[in-house]
């Protein structure tokens, strides 16, 4: 009997796992309440990581910081986010580092003014259990991130990517577009 009630649980939180995610980034603004929407970033869970996709509008030309950070607080300028998500206490890094954040994504490239449209995948993140990203903020950046090279203790933390430009709260979604 134990055994079959076991087995029924572990059906149950299968079939609950989370297999897309969104944020809708706001732009950062000072106050409790977020500016403008200027953006949407669809995740979805792979088998070995997360895969992004969206578009954000109204950034400046060139590269910005782009990070999952560790609470899902979007007041204050987007501050209230705390810091980059790091769950194992590491050093800032690229997204494709050995040693990293497990929210360090790297940059995005805004070719200009118009929409910049994201697509990657990070096999760090992931949509479920105690590691997971929901519930967290997304965060871009004004500056590029210097992926942790600048040799400065602002680089080891942040990649010295400036201030909050937008962010958003990752949540579940039941299919992404």
């Amino acid at each position: 009997m134990k055994t079959l009630l076991f087995c029924a649980l572990i059906s149950i939180a299968a079939a609950q796992r989370v297999q897309f995610g969104r944020a809708i980034l706001f732009r950062s603004r000072t106050g409790d309440l977020p500016g403008e929407v200027v953006g949407v970033v669809d995740f979805v869970q792979e088998n070995a990581g997360v895969r992004l996709n969206g578009t954000i509008n109204g950034l400046t030309a060139g590269l910005h910081g782009f990070h999952v950070h560790e609470k899902g607080d979007l007041s204050n300028g987007c501050l209230a986010s705390g810091g980059h998500y790091n769950p194992f206490n590491r050093n800032h890094g690229a997204q494709n580092a050995a040693v990293r954040h497990r929210g360090d994504l790297g940059n995005i490239e805004s070719p200009n003014a118009g929409p910049t449209n994201i697509q990657m995948r990070d096999a760090f993140l992931t949509l479920n259990g105690r590691m997971s990203i929901v519930g967290r903020a997304l965060v871009v950046h004004e500056r590029p991130d210097d992926l942790g090279l600048g040799g400065t203790d602002a680089s080891r933390t942040t990649g010295d990517a400036g201030a909050r430009w937008a962010c958003g709260i990752i949540g579940q979604a039941s299919r992404v577009y």
